[in-house]
């Protein structure tokens, strides 16, 4: 009879230990979401601007001008338009939902990159560049925000809402492998305007067919329910502090793409400039990957401050590197530290912002990312005009030194304070995460 019972207890527990494993929420299970793909193939592909534009354009510019600082100036307009306008568009897409944000801003978006493209190659006066670069930038389609909406309509109330968090921010990270890798490739073997040309049609394309998905859109909310979905995030201390951590992030993208491209042409190999970038960006996505299956015992407040650190001090040596494998090294190593900073910035976002403001909140991180890149590759720009020597990759180092002496001083805004929880109609970033 013991027997009996000891051969009970334990296939009731193998059982409970199946039953526990098949529900585990890991990235397979994921992706077996009914109607996911339908939204995540277009989504990726509308996704691309943001990684493609900034590199297209410079080396688009720099080819048709001779000057990095001018190649810097008109990314940097794009930049600034689009983090100016992208928690605007969060805006409307919440307001009136994504198709009617989302087929008009594809349609601008392609028309003004092919004016851009056009205006450059005709050596236009650089002004006109300029103007074209705004509408360029301003009507970037804030896909990433808009995909996690998606999951949140798609999942609900699912265990998975946290794994699909992960992936999304894993799917970013591919998406600053890909872009960079694709558009370099693009306009130093094929033509210098076939960056540009293959990001509008990605937008385009990918941005209309995302659109057409119309039974994943999140429904829109009306009257007063809707003035309280739209309060700013602005108003919470914590989001402006992690503003300016994503400002030194955004930084090190731009500084790198404009260095690194300076680099590999003084060496006469501007082919490895797409190989460079790569192995930063393959850094990058590994460590998200990495990032978002780990079960993590420390708050978050404390892993941003230790990842950030780490972010300033590999960054800070790029400048010192004069030799292909040494620059290579380096740039996996500040790759390896940017996706644990994205991720658990975007983590903080949860519990600091309301539900009803979190995809303002990462429209503002991300157009802080635009910004900092915006702003870099200005920078940048200078100084290998007038320096050279790798003079641009100063840039990386004083954004994320700056940004880092902000966090620690400000740290103790990233505590969440008590608000109203609501269920959130987009996803957050949360992790851990089990890999199937």
């Amino acid at each position: 009879m013991a027997s009996t019972v000891t051969s009970k207890k334990s296939k009731n527990s193998m059982t409970s230990k199946n039953s526990t494993a098949s529900a585990r929420p890991g990235y397979g299970r994921l992706l077996r979401t009914r109607g996911a793909w339908t939204f995540l193939l277009p989504g990726f592909a509308a996704r691309q601007p943001f990684a493609m534009l900034t590199i297209s354009i410079v080396l688009l510019v720099q080819h048709t001008t001779g000057s990095y600082g001018a190649a810097g100036a008109a990314a940097a307009v794009t930049g600034v338009s689009m983090a100016l306008f992208a928690p605007y568009s969060g805006r409307l897409a919440d307001r009136y939902g994504q198709r009617a944000v989302l087929i008009p801003g594809v349609l601008l978006h392609a028309l003004s990159g092919l004016t851009l493209t056009t205006l450059a190659l005709s050596d236009a006066p650089l002004w006109a560049v300029f103007v074209a670069a705004v509408p360029t930038g301003a009507s970037v389609p804030q896909i990433g925000p808009m995909v996690r909406a998606r999951w949140g309509v798609t999942l609900k109330d699912s265990p998975l809402m946290t794994t699909a968090a992960a992936f999304e921010s894993v799917t970013d990270e591919l998406t600053f492998v890909v872009g960079p890798l694709l558009a370099t490739a693009l306009c130093t073997a094929v033509d210098p305007a076939a960056g540009l040309v293959t990001e509008a049609s990605l937008t385009l394309i990918g941005g209309l067919l995302f659109a057409a998905q119309k039974s994943t859109q999140p429904s829109v909310s009306g009257g007063g329910h809707a003035r309280v979905e739209h309060a700013s995030a602005l108003r919470v201390p914590g989001v402006r502090v992690l503003i300016v951590t994503f400002l030194g992030i955004g930084t090190v993208f731009g500084g790198m793409q404009v260095s690194l491209a300076a680099f590999t042409e003084s060496i006469g190999e501007p082919g490895l400039n797409g190989v460079l970038y790569g192995v930063f960006a393959a850094g990058n996505m590994l460590s998200g990957i990495v990032c978002g299956a780990i079960a993590w015992k420390a708050a978050p407040q404390r892993r941003l401050v230790i990842g950030y650190t780490a972010l300033a001090l590999t960054a800070s040596g790029l400048w010192a590197a004069h030799s292909v494998l040494v620059l290579a090294g380096l740039g996996l190593l500040v790759g390896m530290c940017i996706a644990p900073a994205l991720i658990t910035g975007y983590t903080l976002v949860e519990s600091l912002v309301p539900a009803g403001a979190r995809t303002e909140a990462f429209t503002w991180l991300t157009g802080a990312v635009a910004l900092g890149q915006a702003a870099a590759v200005t920078v940048a720009g200078q100084l290998e005009d007038r320096f050279r020597d790798g003079a641009g990759f100063l840039v990386p180092m004083g954004g994320t030194v700056l940004a880092l002496a902000t966090l620690l001083a400000l740290r103790s805004r990233l505590s969440p304070r008590a608000h109203g929880r609501t269920v959130a109609r987009g996803v957050g970033h949360r992790v851990p995460v089990a890999v199937d």
